[in-house]
């Protein structure tokens, strides 16, 4: 009955012994169970359980001091049957995790082998003969590694290749692996589609596969082999994304390939960049990230070396691909392009900084914050390549008619679109603020300076014509244009109403010296002479009264004949001009008919010397003046 009672005590002990070793994933973790179980039965007392405990050992442990030898037996007797169980594992033809039976299988007796050696070791120190043995139990280890590696391989390769790209993930495919079809060779494997959708989350391995990995990674960390293990999932997964990359058409690109682009293809390249980034940085790394850590579990700086692995290179690609945009020429056309890119990499640096923050990965984080602040530096290299091409403009051949000057279209226009991304740009120029303008932004400073700019270019220009009128009513043009492109837009914020202000009165100002050099020497010929004589008009207005009327239609004609040509673009300013025109000369023009036809020069029939009605001087002002093109290229 004792024998008995002893028995079943041995039995009940070799279950709980069991229990911790199956629950127990280290040698902590197993010493605290059989604590707990010592605390509910004297009989799982810690020495009993413990798996080389003394009296629980045959009489040839290695453990008994005065038999060491038989340690080395043990050892042997026990290796050479976990040997034979995994050379049969080692040889089969198929991996072994197609089928769940041998993968378990082969775990547990992969377990059994690392149970065995750590056990082991530490009688080893004083026992060469055991030592050598236990040199075998470790090459033993070292093949089951191997295959562990190749296995680990083959589940990611075979999982990867099952799943879409494009494919949505859903809940109960996270939980139970659903869609996955490709382990046992069977059904077609589903070919991954351009992707068009970027609100989409990617599963990229089946949820079954992802814990089998996991399993066999938590195996290879705990026996030191991390590093294998993290090396054979990066090889894999790095294909993975650079094959996506290359299915959201972004090409792998040298820096000096980039700048040779024509501008026409590298539009169509930064566009692919942006969409190409976007997805990257919000679904493809985070998913990658998301399977680091449920592959590698519980060992986070083998987790964050392995996705740092798997995606520096595609981060790497992203990133010198912006780079290279930065450090290319800064013409002005590539702006709004440039801006793309820069905002892309705004928008995503708190994703590289929740990506990229731990110790492998902080270069990734800090290169992605360095190159959005070159592309920042080329933004403002190109507006002063703007500030440069307006002072180059030459000023050698005026625009006929004195209409709407090419320079003035075109700086209007640029910057008016640049000032749709007004934050962005505001971000740029943050730090610019050496021309210190009190109460402006950085970003206004910028403009009003590149409206000085124009504005000094514009008269320089103005100064080629040899008609001081002209040159007079080429400045109203442009400087009407002007005004008027920064009144209905967000320049006219950024400037301030001040600056609208004082432009409208030099334009007013330019109005009134065409009028001065134009038609002031018209009115002066129909000016009363009250005082017999007068130097200011030249002693025109003391000849008789007919000569004057043939001097006021000489120089009326040939008004009407040069200004016909001339161009005023903006309708409503051609309109208010011949109005002016108009209230100016035709009160004159009447009151000096008036004198002429109550003087004696009249004789009986003063009608045959009046060329000009005052409707007909009204009519040809109205349809005499300004036919030039009267779009004067307004747009």
């Amino acid at each position: 009955m004792a024998d008995n009672n002893i028995n079943g005590e041995e039995k009940l002990i070799a279950v709980a012994r069991q229990i911790a070793k199956s629950l127990g994933h280290s040698n902590s973790m197993t010493d605290d169970i059989f604590n707990i179980f010592s605390t509910f039965d004297g009989r799982f007392s810690r020495d009993k359980l413990s798996p080389l405990s003394d009296n629980m050992l045959p009489e040839n442990h290695p453990k008994s001091v005065d038999k060491p030898s038989s340690a080395v037996a043990t050892l042997e007797e026990c290796l050479t049957s976990l040997e034979a169980q995994i050379s049969h594992s080692l040889s089969s033809d198929r991996p072994l995790w197609f089928d769940p039976t041998d993968s378990s299988a082969f775990l547990e007796v992969l377990d059994e082998l690392i149970a065995t050696i750590r056990d082991f070791a530490p009688l080893a120190r004083d026992n060469k003969a055991l030592a050598v043995t236990l040199d075998r139990a470790d090459e033993l280890l070292q093949s089951a590694i191997f295959k562990l590696e190749e296995e680990f391989r083959g589940l990611i390769q075979r999982g990867a290749d099952s799943f879409d790209l494009t494919r949505e993930s859903s809940d109960s495919d996270s939980e139970d692996g659903g869609g996955y079809g490709g382990d046992d060779g069977g059904g077609e494997i589903p070919v991954a589609h351009p992707v068009t959708d970027f609100n989409i989350v990617i599963d990229a391995l089946p949820a079954s596969t992802i814990n089998d990995l996991h399993e066999i990674a938590r195996r290879m960390v705990l026996v030191e082999y991390g590093r294998e293990c993290s090396h054979v999932y990066s090889a894999c997964r790095r294909e993975f994304l650079e094959e996506s990359l290359s299915r959201l058409g972004l090409q792998k690109l040298s820096t000096d390939e980039v700048q040779k682009l024509p501008w026409p293809e590298l539009e169509d390249e930064i566009e692919r960049w942006c969409k190409s980034a976007v997805f990257s940085l919000r679904i493809l790394f985070p998913s990658e990230r998301r399977l680091c850590d449920r592959i590698f579990f519980g060992f986070p700086s083998t987790s964050d070396f392995a996705f740092m692995e798997v995606c520096r290179g595609s981060a790497i690609q992203l990133l010198n691909f912006a780079d290279a945009v930065a450090i290319s020429s800064r013409s002005p056309e590539r702006l709004f392009k440039v801006l793309d890119v820069y905002e892309t990499l705004r928008d995503l640096i708190p994703e590289f900084e929740i990506l990229f923050s731990d110790q492998y990965c902080v270069f990734l984080r800090n290169e992605a914050v360095a190159i959005w602040k070159r592309v920042g530096e080329a933004i403002r290299g190109i507006f002063m390549e703007l500030e440069n091409l307006i002072r180059r403009d030459p000023a050698k051949n005026p625009v006929p008619g004195g209409g709407l000057h090419p320079i003035t279209r075109y700086v209007m226009n640029y910057i008016r679109a640049a000032c749709k991304s007004q934050q962005t740009l505001e971000q740029v120029f943050e730090e610019e603020r050496e021309r210190g303008m009190s109460g402006m932004s950085s970003l206004s400073v910028q403009m009003a300076w590149i409206m000085e700019l124009l504005e000094s270019n514009l008269e320089a220009k103005s100064k080629t014509y040899k008609d001081a009128a002209l040159s007079s009513l080429f400045m109203m043009n442009n400087g009407r244009y002007i005004v008027q492109k920064v009144k209905d837009s967000e320049l006219g914020l950024l400037l301030g109403e001040d600056w609208i202000r004082k432009h409208s009165v030099k334009v007013r100002q330019f109005q009134m010296n065409y009028q001065r050099n134009t038609w002031n020497k018209v009115v002066g010929v129909l000016k009363v002479d009250n005082g017999g004589g007068s130097n200011a008009n030249g002693g025109q207005n003391s000849r008789p009264l007919k000569e004057r009327f043939k001097m006021f239609n000489a120089y009326f004609e040939e008004i009407l004949k040069i200004q016909s040509s001339w161009v005023v673009f903006d309708d409503q300013l051609r309109e208010d001009l011949k109005m002016s025109v108009i209230q100016n000369l035709l009160p004159a023009y009447r009151i000096f008919i008036g004198r002429f036809q109550n003087s004696a020069e009249a004789g009986r029939n003063p009608e045959k010397h009046i060329k000009y009605s005052v409707e007909d001087v009204e009519a040809q002002i109205n349809n005499g003046l300004f036919r030039g093109n009267s779009n004067g290229g307004r747009r």
